[in-house]
């Protein structure tokens, strides 16, 4: 395990979506049925449609809202709350998760493409509420999604993140770009790995590898 890598890290920022909760909760399928409903009575389109341009401007603008922003405008406060007012009882406390990010040394933040009030309900349904002294949604990114670089660099400039003494947990690989560039440790948190240049470090274990982290540092 390469903890002397870390060992300069004092700002841990974490992804939320499918890296402090697993795929399996499967609560962007709550999520994807509410932002096609939005589309559909946004833009006046099929379900077909909708899908479609929910993945085309997935793929060419990061999230569908920026797309629906930059090609419709589309209010965004309206659309987060409502796509994300879902139920979270397929979320559970993970205690050994809590331990292990409050044992990192440091500051501790949240970055997450959806919103902050959306961030905090999950973290709460993980019982990972109160552990963050930050929780920035792409509201704080002036609704610039990951992985543009401004979003990032408006986060981290908000938050006092230092990219040079930073790490990054993320399950998008795209999102690990930016980091990697501006000196931050990236890692992939995912059952598989996609090998690519920008990622450092991969886990499908996100406890164990932070455990790791510390028993290295208290050795």
């Amino acid at each position: 395990m390469p903890a002397s890598e870390f060992s300069h890290v004092c700002h841990w920022v974490f992804d939320l979506d499918h890296t402090l909760y697993p795929p399996s909760a499967r609560l962007f399928d709550q999520i994807e049925v509410r932002m096609t409903a939005y589309v559909m009575r946004a833009l006046g389109v099929d379900a077909a449609e909708a899908d479609r341009l929910r993945d085309q401007y997935w793929r060419s603008h990061g999230t569908t809202l920026a797309g629906l922003m930059q090609v419709h405008g589309v209010d965004p406060a309206p659309y987060l709350h409502e796509v994300h007012d879902i139920d979270f009882s397929a979320l559970t406390p993970d205690p050994e998760l809590r331990a292990a990010i409050a044992d990192l040394p440091g500051q501790k933040i949240v970055f997450t493409n959806g919103s902050a009030p959306y961030a905090q309900k999950v973290l709460a349904a993980r019982g990972l509420d109160g552990l963050f002294d930050g929780i920035f949604g792409v509201e704080h990114a002036d609704y610039h999604p990951k992985p543009a670089a401004r979003a990032f660099a408006t986060v981290f400039d908000r938050a006092g993140v230092d990219p040079a003494r930073a790490a990054m947990f993320e399950d998008d690989p795209r999102n690990l770009a930016v980091p990697h560039q501006m000196g931050m440790r990236t890692i992939h948190v995912a059952e598989h790995p996609a090998p690519a240049p920008h990622i450092q470090h991969h886990t499908a274990d996100l406890p164990r590898f932070l455990r790791s982290l510390r028993a290295a540092r208290h050795h």
